[in-house]
């Protein structure tokens, strides 16, 4: 019998370990292969709410939020970048990378949920912001994003012009910081298992078969 998944992803564009942790999930997913009926729902958080227009370079930030030596984070960008890599992902990181406002990709992305489209553009946006290296806040990065994912970027224009999807962003982001999540990726399996950060795919794939597994057993 197949199960049903809900999986509601919690994470920020500006977040590199989501990369990761999406991809593993998704990686996972495919293990299990027609043993479960998954939806991913993707949630917004903001890592940098008060992100000014302009932006921060994305070493100077990481050494001045998280007080990373050079050393440090040097070491953090290569273990992304191998983790990336070994999941078919991309990170460029240059000396002149930033760190932008992601506010408008989240009411994109929950316009996206609306239209059956959020994972394709969850990866669009990824992948503009860490491959490509684009602003996560600048309209004709995220209208290609939107295009890409296959969705139409004249109403993605016309929402970003607009307050439009703000007020429901924040009331999810406010959700979900009230139920105590406060770092990301967080990964909730049917509203009650939660994985954080970006684990590899074996951790993901043995999660979703003891969910299996005990569905399996509360049936019998």
């Amino acid at each position: 019998m197949v199960q049903p998944l809900r999986i509601d992803f919690i994470s920020d564009v500006a977040c590199p370990w989501c990369v990761v942790g999406l991809r593993s999930l998704l990686q996972a997913l495919d293990a299990v292969g027609d043993e479960v009926r998954a939806e991913i729902r993707f949630q917004p958080f903001e890592l940098n709410p008060d992100m000014p227009p302009e932006g921060e370079n994305t070493f100077e930030h990481v050494q001045k939020k998280y007080g990373s030596t050079p050393e440090r984070s040097a070491a953090a960008r290569q273990a992304i970048k191998d983790s990336g890599e070994a999941l078919g992902f991309t990170f460029n990181y240059g000396p002149e990378s930033r760190i932008w406002n992601t506010f408008d990709a989240h009411r994109l992305l929950h316009w996206a949920g609306l239209e059956g489209r959020q994972l394709e553009l969850k990866q669009a946006l990824f992948k503009s912001n860490f491959t490509d290296q684009r602003p996560t806040n600048d309209a004709a990065a995220l209208a290609d994003a939107v295009s890409e994912a296959g969705l139409d970027p004249a109403r993605a224009v016309a929402i970003l012009a607009s307050d439009e999807f703000a007020e429901e962003v924040r009331a999810e982001e406010q959700h979900w910081r009230a139920n105590g999540i406060n770092a990301v990726p967080s990964v909730i399996f049917n509203e009650r298992w939660l994985i954080q950060g970006g684990q590899p795919p074996q951790v993901f794939e043995q999660a979703i078969r003891d969910i299996i597994s005990g569905a399996a057993r509360q049936a019998s």
